[in-house]
Parts: C-alpha cells; structure tokens; sequence
C-alpha cells in the first residue's frame, strides 16, 4: 500500500491525496510533527519536507514528481493529456498554482489589514491569470478532470474556507475563477483530500486571534460568522466551515 508522510494542512501533501482519491487508490497516510521531525523521515526526504511517497521500490519526494508517479501507474485513466504540447502547458499551470501555496498562507496570516491587502494583491495576480484561460469549464479542460485540477483545488478550497468563515472571498473580482472553484467543491473525490480534523487545524492556524482574518471572523463576518462570535470554538466552527 502506498504511504504518504505528511502534516494536516500542508498544500502540497493535500494535491497528492487529490489524485489517490480521483485515483481510488488504497494508501495509508502518517502525520508527522513538523517542529520534530524524526530521524527517519529526515533521512528519506533531502530537502525534510513533506510530503514523501514511500513505496516497495524506494523514496519519492516532491509533490509535483509524487503527483506524475501516481498519474501514470494508478488507476486506468489519465489526468494529464498525452499530447506533449499539451502536457507541457497543464505542468506550467500546475507549476503557477504550487508557487502560491505558500502566498496564499502568507495572506491568510495577515496580521491586520493592510498586510492583507497587500498579500491578497500577489495571490490575486495568480487568479487573474488562471481567469484570463479558463474556458467555459466546469474543469480547467473543459469536462475532463486534470493535474491542473488538482493543483489549483488546494487555493480554491481554501479559499472556500475563509469565505466561508470571515466573509473575505479572494476570487470576488473573478468569476470564470468562481465558477471553477464551485464546479471543484462538488467532485467527492477532491474533498476528501482534507482529511478528517482539516478545517479544525485550518482554522486554529489561520484564523486565530492574532490574524486580521481571524478578527473578521470573530467579530460574526461569514456565514459561519454568528456561531464564531457566540462561541470561538474551532471544533464546533469547524462544522459550519467545511
């Protein structure tokens, strides 16, 4: 059985577990602390990242090469087209959406306001040009799920849950964006690529006191937003945030 090392709310690890899950693939997942990373896993992953794919025949490490790997020996269809200009350019946009994993954490921690706006500028520069491409869907090509799919699935579901808890939607100004990110939320498969207990540590790590998001939420913004200003309990926020 594959194994996936990872932490609960990495977004690398998450566009993995998305093509298990479009995959139906049977794995196992080991979450591992990240202030305490233990030996074994530093010796198996070179750069001590997550997430690393351990198999019978070795190590792989890398989300983009993990991704491929399962793509090509899983499951008895492709997400990535097999013409190789095509390839080419779905990797270049897969490439886009993995680069602003880490914006996009950067503005969800935002301390206040302005750090905010200045952080949402660079992600939504991302979701301008993913606006400027997308067809007329509901899947980047058009009725075929696609790594491209998978990868842009991690910003557009979390970007579901900030809406949906402090009343902040990052794709207002794109709707082509929106309607993607609507079409993705409803494919079961690419859900479940948050495991159990997800919008709980989302929420504890993104929307806390000391992040201007978490204020917003606090203070009843979003639809979850009466039940954050009655009683900030992240577990019962969690069932109204999903």
């Amino acid at each position: 059985m594959l194994k996936i090392v990872s932490f609960k709310i990495c977004p690398f690890v998450q566009r993995a577990i998305a093509v298990l899950e479009l995959k139906d693939v049977a794995y196992e997942v080991e979450y591992i602390s990240l202030r305490d990373k233990p030996d074994w896993f530093l010796q198996a992953s070179p750069h001590g990242q997550v997430p690393i794919l351990i198999l019978d025949q070795g190590v792989l490490f890398e989300s983009g090469a993990i991704t491929e790997f399962i793509d090509e020996t899983c499951g008895d269809f492709r997400l990535h087209p097999s013409d190789p200009f095509e390839k080419a350019r779905n990797r270049a946009w897969i490439e886009l959406a993995a680069r602003n994993y880490l914006v996009q954490c950067r503005t969800q921690r935002s301390p206040d306001s302005t750090q905010l706006e200045t952080n949402r500028a660079e992600l939504s520069d991302a979701f301008q040009k993913i606006e400027a491409v997308l067809g007329e869907g509901p899947y980047f090509r058009a009725s075929q799920l696609s790594l491209v799919d998978t990868a842009w699935f991690v910003l557009l579901h979390r970007a579901h849950i900030i809406e949906e808890c402090a009343g902040v939607d990052f794709l207002e100004d794109f709707p082509r964006t929106k309607s993607w990110q609507q079409a993705l939320l409803g494919v079961e498969a690419l859900m479940n690529s948050a495991p159990t207990g997800f919008t709980e540590e989302f929420m504890n790590f993104y929307l806390h006191e000391g992040t201007y998001l978490g204020s917003l939420m606090r203070s009843g913004k979003g639809k979850c937003g009466a039940v954050a200003a009655a009683a900030c309990d992240p577990a019962t926020l969690a069932r109204c945030c999903r």
